[in-house]
Protein backbone atom coordinates (compact mmCIF):
# COMPACT_ATOMS: atom_id res chain seq x y z
CA UNK A 1 0.00 0.00 0.00
CA UNK A 2 1.11 3.74 -0.95
CA UNK A 3 2.64 5.75 1.79
CA UNK A 4 0.55 8.94 1.74
CA UNK A 5 -3.31 6.87 0.95
CA UNK A 6 -6.49 9.24 0.91
CA UNK A 7 -8.88 8.78 3.57
CA UNK A 8 -11.09 6.78 1.49
CA UNK A 9 -7.84 4.61 0.63
CA UNK A 10 -7.46 3.89 3.92
CA UNK A 11 -7.83 0.07 5.45
CA UNK A 12 -8.57 1.67 8.87
CA UNK A 13 -11.21 3.69 8.08
CA UNK A 14 -12.79 1.00 5.83
CA UNK A 15 -12.96 -1.32 8.78
CA UNK A 16 -14.33 1.91 11.14
CA UNK A 17 -17.18 2.74 8.57
CA UNK A 18 -17.97 -0.64 7.77
CA UNK A 19 -18.52 -1.38 11.58
CA UNK A 20 -20.17 1.47 12.29
CA UNK A 21 -23.19 1.56 10.21
CA UNK A 22 -23.38 -2.55 10.80
CA UNK A 23 -23.40 -1.72 14.55
CA UNK A 24 -26.27 1.26 13.85
CA UNK A 25 -28.60 -1.42 12.01
CA UNK A 26 -28.29 -3.66 14.39
CA UNK A 27 -29.19 -1.36 17.04
CA UNK A 28 -32.44 -0.24 15.54
CA UNK A 29 -33.76 -3.65 15.48
CA UNK A 30 -32.12 -4.78 18.98
CA UNK A 31 -33.60 -1.61 20.86
CA UNK A 32 -36.49 -3.22 20.08
CA UNK A 33 -36.03 -6.13 21.91
CA UNK A 34 -34.45 -4.30 24.59
CA UNK A 35 -30.78 -5.06 23.87
CA UNK A 36 -27.62 -3.56 22.94
CA UNK A 37 -25.12 -4.96 19.99
CA UNK A 38 -23.29 -6.89 23.08
CA UNK A 39 -25.66 -8.28 25.10
CA UNK A 40 -26.78 -9.84 21.50
CA UNK A 41 -23.96 -11.43 20.94
CA UNK A 42 -23.09 -12.43 24.25
CA UNK A 43 -26.39 -14.50 23.96
CA UNK A 44 -25.49 -15.62 20.67
CA UNK A 45 -22.49 -17.35 21.96
CA UNK A 46 -25.02 -18.65 24.92
CA UNK A 47 -27.34 -19.90 22.53
CA UNK A 48 -24.32 -21.89 20.83
CA UNK A 49 -22.48 -23.29 23.84
CA UNK A 50 -24.93 -22.84 27.47
CA UNK A 51 -22.63 -23.12 30.64
CA UNK A 52 -19.85 -21.93 30.02
CA UNK A 53 -17.01 -20.31 32.44
CA UNK A 54 -17.33 -16.58 32.83
CA UNK A 55 -13.69 -16.46 31.63
CA UNK A 56 -14.58 -18.34 28.99
CA UNK A 57 -17.18 -16.55 27.72
CA UNK A 58 -14.90 -13.50 27.88
CA UNK A 59 -12.42 -14.98 25.55
CA UNK A 60 -14.80 -16.30 22.94
CA UNK A 61 -16.34 -12.22 22.85
CA UNK A 62 -12.87 -10.76 22.97
CA UNK A 63 -14.04 -8.90 26.06
CA UNK A 64 -12.33 -8.29 28.96
CA UNK A 65 -13.98 -8.75 32.70
CA UNK A 66 -14.28 -4.97 33.03
CA UNK A 67 -16.88 -4.87 30.39
CA UNK A 68 -18.27 -8.53 30.97
CA UNK A 69 -19.53 -8.48 34.41
CA UNK A 70 -21.63 -5.29 34.16
CA UNK A 71 -22.73 -7.36 30.92
CA UNK A 72 -23.39 -10.08 32.41
CA UNK A 73 -25.54 -8.28 35.84
CA UNK A 74 -27.69 -6.45 33.59
CA UNK A 75 -28.67 -9.70 31.57
CA UNK A 76 -29.06 -11.59 34.97
CA UNK A 77 -31.61 -7.90 35.96
CA UNK A 78 -33.52 -8.73 32.62
CA UNK A 79 -33.67 -12.61 33.86
CA UNK A 80 -31.97 -13.43 30.12
CA UNK A 81 -29.32 -14.96 31.94
CA UNK A 82 -28.08 -16.79 35.46
CA UNK A 83 -24.48 -17.36 37.31
CA UNK A 84 -23.86 -20.74 39.05
CA UNK A 85 -20.97 -21.45 41.00
CA UNK A 86 -19.44 -25.10 39.67
CA UNK A 87 -20.26 -27.45 42.14
CA UNK A 88 -17.21 -29.59 41.84
CA UNK A 89 -14.89 -26.17 42.02
CA UNK A 90 -16.79 -23.34 43.96
CA UNK A 91 -14.03 -21.13 42.13
CA UNK A 92 -15.38 -21.23 38.98
CA UNK A 93 -18.88 -19.14 37.88
CA UNK A 94 -20.44 -21.00 34.93
CA UNK A 95 -23.22 -18.47 32.81
CA UNK A 96 -26.67 -20.24 31.77
CA UNK A 97 -29.45 -18.87 29.71
CA UNK A 98 -32.50 -18.52 31.44
CA UNK A 99 -36.35 -20.01 30.19
CA UNK A 100 -36.91 -16.33 28.94
CA UNK A 101 -33.32 -15.88 26.65
CA UNK A 102 -34.23 -19.48 25.43
CA UNK A 103 -37.84 -17.58 24.62
CA UNK A 104 -36.01 -14.67 22.83
CA UNK A 105 -34.18 -16.28 20.76
CA UNK A 106 -36.62 -16.27 17.46
CA UNK A 107 -37.46 -12.54 18.03
CA UNK A 108 -33.66 -12.07 18.08
CA UNK A 109 -33.69 -14.60 14.70
CA UNK A 110 -36.38 -12.63 13.20
CA UNK A 111 -34.19 -9.47 14.11
CA UNK A 112 -30.94 -10.34 12.53
CA UNK A 113 -32.56 -11.32 8.92
CA UNK A 114 -33.93 -8.53 8.83
CA UNK A 115 -30.67 -6.77 9.43
CA UNK A 116 -28.98 -9.08 6.87
CA UNK A 117 -31.38 -8.06 4.13
CA UNK A 118 -30.66 -4.38 4.69
CA UNK A 119 -27.25 -5.05 4.03
CA UNK A 120 -28.52 -5.49 0.78
CA UNK A 121 -25.58 -7.69 -0.10
CA UNK A 122 -25.23 -11.05 -2.00
CA UNK A 123 -25.17 -14.35 0.37
CA UNK A 124 -21.39 -14.64 -1.57
CA UNK A 125 -20.37 -11.43 -0.54
CA UNK A 126 -21.47 -11.57 2.62
CA UNK A 127 -19.49 -14.54 3.82
CA UNK A 128 -16.78 -13.35 1.92
CA UNK A 129 -16.32 -10.61 3.65
CA UNK A 130 -17.14 -11.94 7.31
CA UNK A 131 -14.30 -14.68 6.15
CA UNK A 132 -11.86 -11.58 5.81
CA UNK A 133 -12.70 -10.09 8.98
CA UNK A 134 -12.05 -13.14 11.03
CA UNK A 135 -9.03 -13.53 9.19
CA UNK A 136 -8.19 -9.79 9.99
CA UNK A 137 -9.07 -10.26 13.84
CA UNK A 138 -7.09 -13.68 13.74
CA UNK A 139 -4.21 -12.41 12.39
CA UNK A 140 -4.13 -9.92 15.34
CA UNK A 141 -5.44 -11.52 18.18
Amino acid sequence: MEANQTLDEQLCFALYSAARVASGAYREELSALGLTYTQYVTLLALWEHDGVTVSALGERLRLDSGTLSPLIRRLEAADLLERRRDQADERLVTVHVTDAGRALRPRVDAARRRVYEGFNLPVEDAIALRDLANRFCAAHA
